[in-house]
């Protein structure tokens, strides 16, 4: 159950906070390692958070642009709206 709160929290909120790969994957209906394969690729705009290997965050404003570059409409993700 916490991951359809965690997926509704990717969509009811923009521009708040910045996300994890793990809710961007769950919005998806993708394994993480696809996300972080995007990251790699340069597909998807990330940025590390803190010391040594650090976290990896992604923008809202970065998630809808690998949205509407792949034509991913909101209703298509993994959430009821």
């Amino acid at each position: 159950m916490q991951e359809n709160s965690t997926v509704e929290a990717v969509v009811s909120a923009p521009g708040i906070a910045p996300l994890r790969a793990k809710e961007v994957a769950a919005a998806l209906r993708v394994d993480v390692s696809t996300i972080y394969l995007a990251i790699r690729q340069g597909d998807l705009a990330a940025y590390r958070v803190g010391v040594g290997r650090g976290t990896i965050r992604i923008s809202r404003a970065a998630f809808d642009q690998y949205l509407a570059e792949r034509g991913i409409p909101a209703s298509e993700l993994a959430v009821a709206s």
